[in-house]
């Protein structure tokens, strides 16, 4: 299996994995058709090889560019009811397909299964994505408030972990951000921090996780440097943990990770 963060943060977002035959899934589609087809090219895929797109949840960064890319290539979407009664994901009906939230898909010989997660929105869900040939876990998990049980089991069963670190908590509370925006984004609907999403791997991961993506990062309240020492410096406590971390770029995809 292979995956790349096309892009990720507040203003889009889109994840693609593949199998052993270059045939992947999206998961979310928060950024112009234009600019995935863009960001695929870079990576050296085909956007004729995508089988699937799975929606995470209804706000705009994570499904402004289904609807034109799905109908483009033909491709299918998956979501849950509740989500797609809260947004506009595509004028082609025969391309939606409802899931249900504890709902495993198979596509392209990978098992995609959502799981529920905390945020303020209708019916959210992350999704791991397993390749049964070559036995291997891909988790994307962003836009989460706190590590409930689902999160948990999901880095911990995971080889390559896409997972939201969205603000350094001081960052955010000396920012200017207005008071009400911050109790949401630190509440357990919002946002999780560096140093929580650090502790739930502490905690969670195992030792075949062996890469981290640290994604979803915010642009005013979080830098690169400061996630990536948040993480380091807790993940070192455990001698059977060493992934290799890394920070997804807003505009500009991540390389390609092989598990």
């Amino acid at each position: 299996m292979r995956a790349c963060a096309l892009a990720s943060g507040s203003s889009g977002n889109a994840f693609y994995v593949e199998n052993e035959n270059q045939q992947g899934v999206l998961v979310d589609l928060g950024i112009s058709a234009k600019k995935v087809i863009e960001g695929l090219g870079t990576i050296k895929r085909s956007p004729k090889n995508i089988k699937g797109i799975f929606i995470t949840h209804e706000h705009a960064d994570h499904v402004r560019g289904a609807d034109v890319f799905s109908r483009q290539f033909n491709v299918p979407i998956f979501l849950t009811k509740e989500t797609s009664e809260k947004c506009f994901v595509c004028s082609d009906e025969k391309l939606i397909n409802f899931i249900k939230n504890k709902e495993t898909v198979r596509v392209c010989g990978m098992d995609v299964r959502a799981f529920p997660k905390s945020h303020n929105c209708a019916d959210p869900v992350s999704y791991s994505i397993f390749s049964k040939r070559e036995n291997r876990i891909v988790s994307v998990i962003t836009d989460i408030g706190h590590a409930c049980k689902n999160v948990c089991e999901a880095v911990s069963d995971s080889n390559l972990l896409f997972i939201e670190s969205n603000h350094d908590s001081g960052m955010l509370s000396n920012g200017p951000y207005p008071h009400f925006l911050k109790k949401w984004i630190s509440s357990d609907m919002g946002h999780m921090s560096n140093f929580q999403t650090s502790l739930c791997i502490l905690e969670h991961a195992r030792s075949n996780l062996k890469t981290l993506v640290l994604s979803h990062l915010s642009e005013v309240n979080n830098t690169p440097g400061i996630a990536l020492k948040t993480t380091r410096s807790l993940i070192k406590e455990r001698k059977d943990l060493d992934p290799k971390v890394f920070v997804s770029e807003r505009h500009e995809p991540s390389e390609m990770f092989r598990i």
